[in-house]
Parts: structure tokens; sequence; C-alpha cells
């Protein structure tokens, strides 16, 4: 982090001047600019805003439908299990897509996809008795789409924002999560309670028709005329550059262990009852995002930081303390504070992992190795859900969340000794990030002339 000697304080712009002030105070507000200079930004937030808040209905959804069909929470954490396969499968191809197709096509039949699925599970919920396997085959599917999809999604976003605006599309795109992620499941809560699950569902079916609609107003974004057919050869040729990059597969592994050991959102349904507290799950699960979207709306700071690596690794770090920390207490409000408290840290290291991954792959291996980013931050979540649902079931509720954090702080100081090269990784010196500044560069220029 840089930092630049304060004006004398005769100086107009010293540090009590207002105009110093607003200066201060614009540097830690988010930056707007790809929101203004990107049409296709624009949808594509508004239609990820839309679709986000509708999804979050169907996440609170079905593991509370789970919990009072089945009453087990081991039934619960092992959605996480039938997610796993299709998830690393349809990752990893759909890593490969999105290099060889046209981006916004993917984009737009798996999100089309995506409804169909969310309306199958309205049409269960209906039955006068909703059974259980269609959650689980469902949960299957939407893993399958999703993978097909998520590469796709991020490996667009540095064709349609300017390279050096990436961090704050990465940024705004965060933020985005948030506001869904806190209006979704606090809805959530208060929607089932009083009008049932059918609801969530039903409303989750009609944000993925809005989305599609703005989707559908993409400009294209074909694949490059060097591009190869999807293949498994394809598919080993990024995860063989992946291995190459030692920074790279540190941020792959830190968020992984991170999320293995201490993401129990799987047994928020169990802990709230632990904590004579039922009427705070919405809360329990849109804390995360609260904490989250803290960072993101004060997001003007991480420009100024240029050792990337190693803020990903101390926010992994304060991510598993503060859940520790919330498996031990057995105030409600508290455990809610440093669930945020998770969660700022949590968003803090996804800006600065997707920054590493945004400014240094080359564009032809743009899909690809967002399919492995993808099984990097999604494989940990759902490995973690079979651990904590198991792991409350063979103790119990709190005991699997505070063993959780403390596994997780072991876990990440561990791998941050072992990874020399995520440590002293600088944005500004790192080799990649130079080459794929200097290319921007030119086909900025020629693009000019």
């Amino acid at each position: 982090m840089t930092a630049q000697d304060p004006p004398p304080p005769s100086s107009p712009s010293s540090p009590s001047s207002p105009s110093s002030s607003h200066r201060r105070l614009r540097a830690l507000l988010p930056d707007l600019t790809p929101w203004h200079s990107s049409r296709d930004f624009r949808r594509m937030w508004i239609a990820g805003l839309v679709t986000v808040f509708g999804t979050f209905l169907t996440f609170i959804a079905v593991p509370l439908q789970l919990k009072e069909l089945t009453g087990s929470a081991l039934a619960v954490g092992a959605v996480g299990v039938v997610e796993l396969v299709p998830l690393v499968v349809f990752g990893l191809y759909g890593g490969a897509l999105a290099d060889a197709l046209d981006r916004r096509k993917l984009i737009l039949w798996t999100e089309a996809g995506l409804g169909v699925l969310s309306a199958l599970l309205l049409l269960n919920t209906l039955l006068p008795h909703p059974m259980v396997w269609p959650l689980y085959v469902v949960a299957a599917l939407v893993s399958a789409l999703s993978g097909l999809q998520r590469p796709a999604l991020q490996a667009i976003v540095p064709r349609v924002v300017a390279h050096e605006q990436l961090p704050a599309a990465i940024a705004l795109n965060s933020m985005r999560w948030q506001i869904g992620a806190i209006a979704g499941p606090s809805l959530a809560g208060v929607l089932i309670a009083f009008a049932g699950l059918q609801w969530a569902y039903a409303l989750d079916v009609v944000s993925y028709a809005v989305s599609a609609l703005l989707l559908f107003g993409l400009a294209p974004s074909p694949a490059s005329h060097e591009a190869d057919k999807p293949s498994l050869r394809g598919i080993l040729e990024g995860a063989q550059y992946a291995w190459s990059r030692k920074e790279l597969l540190g941020t792959y592994v830190i968020d992984m262990a991170a999320m293995l050991f201490a993401f129990p959102t799987a047994i928020f349904p169990f802990l709230a009852d632990d904590l004579h507290a039922p009427w705070a799950l919405g809360l329990m699960y849109a804390a995360g995002a609260v904490g989250s979207l803290v960072v993101s709306l004060t997001s003007g700071w991480a420009s100024r930081v240029h050792r990337h690596g190693r803020m990903v690794v101390y926010a992994a770090l304060g991510w598993g303390a503060a859940m520790a920390v919330a498996g031990w207490l057995g105030n409600v409000w508290l455990v809610l504070l440093f669930l945020a408290v998770a969660g700022g840290c949590d968003m803090v290291s996804g800006l600065f992992r997707s920054a590493i991954w945004d400014q240094t792959i080359p564009d032809e291996l743009r899909g690809r190795l967002a399919g492995i980013e993808m099984l990097s931050y999604s494989i940990g979540p759902q490995l973690g859900q079979v651990r904590a649902g198991g792991m409350a079931s063979l103790t119990n509720v709190r005991a699997s969340v505070w063993a959780g954090g403390l596994a997780c702080v072991a876990s990440v100081g561990l791998l941050a000794v072992s990874l020399p090269k995520l440590m002293s990784y600088d944005q500004r010196t790192d080799e990649h990030a130079v080459r794929m500044r200097s290319l921007k560069a030119a086909e900025a220029v020629a693009e000019a002339a």
C-alpha cells in the first residue's frame, strides 16, 4: 500500500479543508466508471441483481424445505454432495465452451434453463405431499447449468470493461451480489413464514424471466478466430497454465480451504433453533452479505493496494477467526455481528482474488481459467456444507461452527507459509500483469487509430 506525505497546514487541500475531506470520501466510495462507460456492463449488472435476488429466495427455501421434510442436518448438508460432481464436470466444460462459443448465447440459454428448473421446484412444492428426491435432482441440475454459465459470465467482463476499470467492475459486481444476498434472505424469511415456500420459488421463476430479457440485449461476444473446439486437451491446457502460475494456484487453494472448514450455512436452520431464535434465520443468511456490502461501499481503498496475494491470505484468516467466534457465542445478535465480520473478510478476499485473475490471464484462456476459478470458489462451499452437516450430526451445531473456524485459520496459515509466490505477488511488477497492461494499451491505440 502506498502513502503520500500530507500537505502543509497552509495548503488549500489541507486534511482539515472541505476539498480534502471530499477527496478522501470519494477515494473510499466505489468507482462507478464501468457503469457509466459500458452499456453491456449495466445490462449485466441489473440482470445479475434480479437473478441474485431470486436465487437467494430459493437458497433459503431448499434447506428449509428439506429440514421440514426430513428433520435431518445430514440430509440438508447432503445437498452439497449431489451438487459437487455436476459442478466439477460442467464447470470445466463450461470454461472450454466459454473460449469456443459466443459467450452471450451461452449465458442466455443457461439462464433460461435455470428458470425452468426453478419452476420445477415450484411445481413440486404445490403438490399435496411434496417429495424429497426432486430437491436433490434439481439441485444437481442447477449445479450443472451454473457450471456451464459462470465461466462465460466471468470471462465476458474483460471484454465489456476497460482493463484499468476491472477492479472497479469486480467491486460493483460484488456489491450487486451483496444487495441481493441481503434483500433475498431477509424477504425469504418473512415470505416463507407468512405465505409459504411456493411464493419464494415463484418469485425466483419471475426473476429468471426478467434477467433473460435483459441479457438478450447484450452485444454478441464471439470466440476468437483461433479458438479450438471444446476438448479434453483444451481443458488440460488451461489446467497446466494454472499449475504453472503458483500465485494463481495459491488463490484457489486458500479459498477452498477457507470454505471447506468455515462455511456452515447448511446448518443455519439448526443454529437458529439452538439459539432459540428461529426468527433470525433469514438474518443469518443475510449477515455475511451485510459485511460484504460495507466493504464494497468503501472499496475505493482497494485501488491503492498492490500486494494482492497477501490481502487474500489475511482476509481468509479473518474469515476463519470470525466464524470461530460466532460458533462460541450464545447471543444471537453477537452471532449475527461476527457473521457480518466474516462476510466482510470474504469480500476482501474475493476482490483481490478476482483482481489477480482478471488482470493477469490472457483472453484466449480466460474461459477455461474461469472454469477452474469457479471450481475453486464453489467446491469449497459444497464440501463445507457436507462437513458442517456431518460434524453437527456427530457433535452439535455450535461445535461444528467454531471448530471449523479454527481449522480454517490453521489450514490457511500453513498454506501461506507454503506459497511464497502468492505472498510476494505485486501487481505493479508481476510479469503477467505488466504484459496484460501492455497488450490492453496496444489494443486501445489500435482501436483509436
